[in-house]
């Protein structure tokens, strides 16, 4: 498993991560062989979020792992916090309170990062940085980063936050392409010129800031995935046309499409199914060339100027 640097962090990670929330529905030792087969492949990265789950998730997760500090050493562990009933919240008194129930379900003393999850518009990004202030202090997070926000929220906190940003998670896949179409389609009147996300993609590579794309298989918003999927014939026949020339499974090329973009993006794959994880792991010995990767983008419906 090919590793990438963590923002500019030091951290060397996976360039697949375990996605955990469907972990809630695993019993124990269904949960301890998920996990033992990511780390057999190499996936030692597993991204969890206080609401998934309702916290159950995290829980069953370190009840799967037996956790104690020599499990935990071998790990890199990340969660979210921010994303209330009928709310987003990043107040201080929160998102410091978040942190120790996710440490408490976890069975750590610590998490390798944390993210907020998802803008909250009433954001005093004086109280995040008190926050994170005293996280680090004590020893409770070690990086910092955000999920799903744009160039400017990223500024506003990076203002008065001391910690360097180090990720941001986003929805990424070959059916939902925004943050790359805008930046192919540059000073044209159709709908694929739109920024709508301030340029973020080449904004996190000019910050240094690692890009984890969510929901690598679905389209749309949680429609559905579009692998196997009749809605897209076109893409499916050029994606498993190659898997078959690779000898790999059609989820390794759709994760492979997404690691072959230079700007070295961590993809996070939720799947529940050892076999399943196992050959999605396959996508970091692939590199597509770039004929490859661009007939893909083309059979998901997209054009090029």
């Amino acid at each position: 498993m090919n590793k990438i640097n963590l923002g500019n962090s030091g951290l060397l990670v996976p360039e697949i991560a375990l996605g955990c929330m469907r972990m809630a529905d695993l019993s124990k030792d269904d949960a301890a062989k998920m996990i033992n087969t990511a780390m057999d492949a190499g996936i030692n990265f597993f991204d969890h979020a206080d609401i998934y789950g309702g916290g159950k998730s995290e829980e069953v997760f370190a009840d799967a792992v037996g956790m104690n500090p020599a499990v935990r050493e071998k790990m890199i562990l990340q969660s979210k916090c921010g994303i209330r009933p009928g709310m987003f919240d990043f107040s201080k008194e929160h998102i410091l309170e978040s942190v120790d129930g996710i440490l408490k379900r976890l069975q750590t003393d610590y998490i390798d990062i944390l993210l907020l999850h998802r803008p909250d518009t009433l954001v005093e990004p004086e109280e995040v940085a008190e926050a994170f202030t005293i996280l680090k202090k004590n020893g409770k997070v070690r990086e910092f980063g955000v999920s799903n926000q744009n160039p400017m929220q990223i500024e506003l906190l990076s203002k008065y936050v001391e910690q360097k940003l180090v990720a941001n998670q986003l929805q990424l896949s070959v059916t939902n392409t925004g943050m790359i179409d805008a930046g192919l389609n540059v000073n044209m009147t159709i709908d694929r010129s739109v920024d709508r996300d301030g340029s973020i993609l080449d904004y996190c590579r000019l910050k240094d800031i690692t890009i984890q794309a969510w929901s690598p298989f679905q389209f749309g918003f949680f429609e559905g995935v579009f692998l196997d999927n009749p809605k897209f014939p076109e893409l499916n026949t050029v994606i498993d046309r190659i898997a078959a020339e690779k000898g790999v499974e059609n989820t390794a090329i759709a994760t492979a499409w997404i690691l072959r973009h230079p700007a070295k993006i961590q993809t996070v794959v939720g799947t529940m199914n050892p076999e399943r994880l196992q050959a999605i792991s396959a996508a970091s010995n692939i590199t597509l060339t770039r004929q490859e990767w661009y007939e893909i983008y083309l059979a998901a419906g997209n054009e090029l100027p």
